[in-house]
């Protein structure tokens, strides 16, 4: 019989590409100016992987920062689930790879395909497998290389997104230190973003900015609100909110809405761009890194992006 235990992230880790890229460098390859950027977007610079920058490789990076991090011998890691969706292999997945080059003899893993929520849907896994003592240690990554799926005549995509990888190493724990998901998906939907052929027969990302930053605005308040419900604590409660990062916009309209302080926001996407998958915990390990925060602080997360799909769960910072 399965006994259930509580969870938490233990440890927190990132990697960022060398590659820096700014405005500057992406005006000259468009028709857009540094400015005309950063007032849509947010955005000031973003990473871009090199041909060594594999999501393998970035995802292994972080992955084995966590384990060090969490001070944890790499046997116990029992589970490791890598989400991403920019992989251009389809099969064998990416995750088995990833456990082997960190050293994790024991890991069963898998790869998790929600886009820009497969980070709250891979902790969500990653939690109840700890909780019901399926794995002793968890080991979750969002990587993703979107740098290679971008059109850079389409400059509604190609100035956004970035890679890079975050990860973060799931324990049990005596307490709830990570709340139930709030989930869901509308498939409806599934054109408003995504990869597809463009007449030069290549595959790109493409989206439909404007039906993305309805849809997101005016359906994950509600998701937030349940997210706190479901963790048994009140909106108020919440120290910080650690949305995807999608674009400034979204993130202060979302933050506007729900009625929370706009210096209770982790704003990542301005020095990262939007890095998908990746985006939930680069952002959070830049909170832990920033210095503002005390561990054990309430912070809601909310993953939300392609399929459509969204995620959102209340989690105590390591």
């Amino acid at each position: 019989m399965l006994t259930t235990h509580g969870s938490r992230i233990a440890a927190l880790a990132v990697y960022r590409p060398a590659r820096l890229v700014a405005n500057e460098e992406l005006s000259q390859r468009t028709t857009v100016s540094p400015e005309w950027i950063e007032s849509r977007t947010g955005i000031k610079t973003r990473h871009h992987a090199d041909e060594q920058e594999t999501i393998a490789a970035m995802a292994a990076a972080a992955g084995e920062k966590a384990v060090v991090e969490a001070d944890i011998d790499p046997a116990e890691v029992d589970l490791t689930i890598v989400a991403s969706a920019t992989r251009r292999v389809r099969m064998p997945g990416v995750a088995p790879e990833v456990a082997s080059r960190i050293g994790l003899p024991n890991s069963g893993a898998y790869d998790l395909n929600a886009v820009c929520a497969g980070f709250t849907y891979s902790l969500a896994m990653a939690s109840n497998a700890v909780r019901l003592g399926e794995a002793r240690h968890a080991l979750v990554i969002g990587a993703e290389r979107t740098s290679e799926w971008i059109d850079p005549n389409d400059p509604d995509t190609f100035v956004i997104f970035g890679d890079g990888a975050g990860a973060a190493v799931v324990s049990r724990s005596e307490t709830a230190g990570i709340g139930p998901a709030v989930w869901g998906s509308d498939g409806a939907r599934h054109e408003v973003l995504g990869i597809t052929e463009k007449a030069d027969g290549r595959e790109y990302v493409t989206m439909n900015g404007p039906l993305v930053y309805k849809w997101s605005t005016a359906t994950m308040p509600d998701v937030a609100h349940r997210a706190c419900a479901a963790a048994g604590v009140a909106l108020e409660d919440i120290a910080w909110f650690v949305p995807h990062q999608a674009n400034n916009r979204i993130i202060r309209t979302l933050t506007d809405n729900l009625g929370l302080p706009q210096d209770r926001v982790v704003n990542d996407v301005v020095d990262t761009g939007n890095t998908s998958a990746a985006s939930v915990p680069l952002a959070l390990s830049r909170l832990k890194e920033s210095g503002r925060a005390t561990p054990g602080d309430k912070v809601l997360l909310l993953g939300f992006g392609a399929g459509l799909t969204y995620a959102g769960q209340v989690v105590d910072l390591p």
